[in-house]
């Protein structure tokens, strides 16, 4: 999209425990990320791949050893957090136990010596928006940790920031609560046209909520773009690996659009990968087709089942590969069948040819 970046990172590095003797432990290299006004933006990785330090770096808690922090084109890299136009959720509420809901959420106010009446319509306004009506004058020791998640985030939307950060805010929550949370928070996002920067591990809250997810590892972004793309079209085997389930073959691409699994050979649509190279060939679980015996390009037996609810989780071996299939119809364990893969499920993606270069993600 054309324009400015609401915010924008260059080449951001980051070591911490760095001393005489020591590299350190490199956390972020030379990071490049734009972030558009009123996007919901999730960064998403495994623990250590640099995520929170990269929201941390945004909100002005943390400085980046190399690199600036850009907002709306100005250079912000050296402004205290106080004085970015941002504040931040963490996954510990951090709220003050000796105040109730109300002093809770005016203590950003009263720092910044608004006048009585303003904090209580504020203070009204906030409590409305997270559905906690009427909580003011109650402790916070009395809240469950939904309604404990919901006075942070409107402590931090009283403020008006134009950025929210949030640090894996839902993780100390059980599932329905979780899931509640979510739809609140796109409600919130909706409702008032806040950027939104959240860090999570978890594909599930990355795939409903966000406009652009950032799959991170090791310090380097491996891929970005929608749910849509991230899952559909992962650029390399860790994303595919990372987001939902993955069957990741090794290939062997015999020229354009025809790929060879366990020796059998498969059409697909993917070009430009050379001839009889190795390549990863990635195939979602429910993109697997199970077929009568005899039937489908490789013969395979229904090894382990299990039901999911919406749908049968099975593992079916074949060509010595133990099959993660998705399926609404049951085929039991002991079970012959055949397998086939639509030319179009089938993802096929370049080998890396050293661990710098999975890192870094060699298709990305």
């Amino acid at each position: 999209m054309s324009g400015t970046p609401l915010i924008r990172l260059d080449k951001i590095s980051k070591t911490f425990d760095k001393t005489k003797n020591s590299e350190g432990t490199m956390v972020l290299d030379e990071l490049e990320l734009s972030i558009r006004e009123n996007e919901f933006m999730t960064l998403l990785g495994p623990s250590g791949c640099g995520k929170t330090t990269t929201l941390r770096i945004i909100g002005g808690f943390v400085k980046p050893d190399t690199g600036r922090v850009y907002f709306e084109g100005a250079d912000i890299t050296d402004l205290a957090p106080n004085k970015r136009q941002l504040n931040t959720v963490f996954q510990k509420y951090a709220l003050f136990s000796h105040m109730n809901i109300a002093e809770n959420i005016a203590f950003g106010l009263k720092i910044k010596g608004k006048t009585k009446s303003y904090i209580d319509d504020k203070i009204k306004y906030a409590l409305k928006l997270v559905n906690l009506d009427g909580y003011e004058k109650r402790s916070v020791s009395s809240l469950s940790g939904g309604q404990q998640q919901r006075i942070a985030i409107a402590r931090a939307i009283v403020n008006e920031p134009r950025v929210l950060l949030l640090d894996e805010p839902l993780g100390a929550l059980d599932l329905k609560l979780r899931q509640d949370m979510q739809y609140e928070l796109i409600r919130l996002k909706n409702e008032l046209g806040i950027t939104f920067v959240y860090v999570t591990h978890d594909q599930e809250e990355a795939l409903t909520m966000s406009d652009t997810i950032v799959v991170m590892n090791q310090g380097y972004i491996q891929q970005m773009g929608t749910p849509e793309d991230i899952y559909n079209e992962p650029e390399n085997a860790f994303v595919a690996d990372f987001i939902g389930d993955s069957n990741i073959i090794d290939g062997l691409m015999i020229e354009d659009k025809l790929v060879e699994i366990f020796g059998v050979k498969f059409p697909c649509v993917d070009t430009g990968f050379g001839v009889r190279r190795p390549v990863d060939v990635v195939i979602r679980p429910e993109d697997v087709e199970l077929l009568p015996e005899g039937e489908g390009r490789l013969p395979g037996v229904v090894s382990h089942i299990i039901f999911k609810g919406v749908h049968y989780e099975m593992e079916v071996m074949a060509g010595g590969f133990e099959w993660l299939v998705h399926s609404t119809v049951c085929h039991p364990v002991g079970a012959k069948v055949g397998i086939d893969v639509d030319p179009f499920n089938i993802q096929i993606m370049k080998k890396p040819e050293s661990e710098d270069e999975e890192a870094v993600g060699v298709n990305g």
